[in-house]
């Protein structure tokens, strides 16, 4: 109880001496009343909507969005659905990819609703790839790891931050084509980055990403708005809700608060504002990628499978026990089941 009562601020001095405690710490508690009081804030809860179309009805003309998912895993189906539907336009989005086609954020670059793609992976989708060279869409590719960054750290409210990953291509140097004319011309060019050297290595400095609105999936949600995500479906959305000004989350599942355990909780209350209960879901698998036969016939699945196998089988050379290697994820799964094959050879 001592400990309670001195660090009270507005516990009067004369109570604590009073109640016999040292002068010292009567003197303290005084010089404590007049300091600001401890700032905090009032319950925030978030909103439960009825309905996708409600969620984002707020979302404008030129708004900012942080999209969570990687691939076509862990997107927010129901919410880009609803952002189709409204029409909204001059859309910046900053997401890990563009989606496919006709699924995910392809659905907005379909329609024309976005202006500019923040990513680092578009590669599975023509209409984005036309769109860009044709001048219609503006394009910042961020190297993976940049922008995961870049959004934990806007979500960290640090301004910006050094990387060594760009330097010396045209992410450091500036003149990266973000937008061509309808001559083919490089209309907008990236910026030089600011470049410092540390312990003898080189970095670039990259800013922070934040936005105004966040549109994540997650699995569960309790009664309060904390989110829990399953398996590899986390990926990029805590890092989204978290820096940008209002999240809006879609899940699978509604439980009573206190169901989910406090330390099973993988982005708290505080960071989400609107949550909404998405039904039948369809959860498309972006490649789907097949064992080939024992006896090596049908089974390829593209025409870049004998390319991607012989680099694989030749990256499997370089590796011993105990190595660690980054790869692209397609590569890296190939890699693993070679590795695995010789093994048990």
């Amino acid at each position: 109880m001592l400990a309670t009562r001195c660090l009270n601020p507005w516990r009067s001095a004369a109570v604590l001496q009073r109640q016999r405690l040292p002068g010292s710490v009567a003197a303290a508690s005084q010089r404590l009343q007049h300091r600001r009081p401890l700032s905090t804030s009032n319950a925030m809860l978030a909103k439960f909507c009825d309905s996708a179309p409600e969620a984002v009805s707020d979302i404008g003309d030129g708004s900012k969005l942080l999209v969570g998912g990687f691939g076509l895993c862990g997107i927010p189906e129901k919410l880009i659905l609803a952002l189709r539907d409204t029409g909204v336009r001059n859309i910046t989005a900053v997401s890990n990819n563009a989606g496919v086609d006709d699924f995910g954020l392809g659905l907005l670059l379909r329609n024309h609703q976005i202006k500019r793609m923040v990513s680092s992976y578009v590669g599975e989708n023509e209409e984005f790839a036309r769109q860009y060279l044709a001048g219609e869409l503006e394009v910042e590719l961020t190297p993976q790891g940049t922008l995961a960054e870049r959004l934990r750290a806007g979500g960290a409210g640090v301004p910006a931050f050094f990387t060594a990953t760009g330097y010396g291509t045209m992410i450091h140097e500036g003149g990266a084509p973000i937008k061509y004319n309808d001559k083919g011309e490089v209309d907008i060019a990236s910026q030089p980055r600011e470049s410092r050297s540390f312990n003898g290595r080189n970095y670039i400095m990259e800013e922070a990403i934040t936005g105004d609105f966040a549109l994540i999936k997650a699995w569960k949600a309790d009664r309060m708005g904390n989110l829990i995500f399953r398996a590899s479906a986390r990926n990029f959305n805590p890092a989204c809700a978290r820096a940008a000004k209002i999240c809006i989350a879609e899940v699978e599942e509604i439980v009573e608060t206190g169901t989910i355990a406090p330390g099973d909780i993988h982005l708290p209350s505080i960071y989400v504002d609107r949550v909404i209960l998405g039904e039948q879901y369809e959860k498309r698998i972006e490649k789907v990628t097949l064992a080939r036969p024992a006896d090596g016939g049908a089974g390829k699945v593209s025409a870049g499978d004998d390319i991607r196998e012989r680099i694989v089988r030749r990256a499997a050379l370089e590796f011993s026990d105990g190595m660690y290697g980054i790869l692209p994820y397609l590569i890296e799964r190939c890699l693993a089941t070679v590795m695995a094959a010789r093994e048990a050879a």
